[in-house]
């Protein structure tokens, strides 16, 4: 099921730069198997209706540093906006998070959470619990590996399901 007026060629547009990030023209037009300029031209359309977030790289931290990842399940207290809100606002001024999601069921939010330290996890934690954000209960879930870690396949996913 489609949500906008996208077409086949939007979506491999979109699939290039997903896959490979900020292309040449060239490039770009090779993948989609369209002239270069009305390659170009989609693409600042894509772009223009915020359909692109942005580029970035994708390090590898590991590599870098060692730190430690945590999946932390939260449960508030209050479901009301006002109680959401506070959390959510709250999240967003933690560098430490690195993702939330919202969630229907047993808990409201899922966050992925990465510290130098487990000790540093830990304050974090004491932080959030002091902040009065009406965290009822938490769940901490240790990352000791990564498996997988990847987009969505746009072409599979809008593709009509028979």
């Amino acid at each position: 099921m489609k949500k906008t007026g996208l077409d086949a060629t939007d979506i491999r547009i979109l699939s290039a730069v997903q896959q490979h990030g900020q292309l040449s023209k060239t490039r770009l037009a090779e993948l989609v198997n369209l002239s270069s300029t009305p390659c170009w031209a989609r693409l600042d359309r894509l772009k223009a209706a915020g359909y692109i977030r942005g580029y970035h790289a994708e390090l590898a931290l590991e590599r870098i540093i060692d730190f430690t990842e945590v999946v932390v399940t939260v449960s508030l207290g209050s479901h009301r906006k006002a109680a959401f809100d506070r959390f959510e606002n709250h999240i967003h001024k933690l560098d430490e998070v690195t993702d939330c999601i919202a969630t229907g069921g047993g808990m409201d939010y899922v966050l992925k959470t990465v510290t130098p330290s487990l000790a540093a996890f830990q304050r974090l934690m004491e932080e959030m619990l002091s902040a009065d954000l009406a965290i009822e209960r938490y769940m901490t879930y240790i990352a000791t590996r990564q498996v997988k870690r990847s987009q969505p396949n746009l072409a599979r996913l809008t593709a009509k399901s028979e």
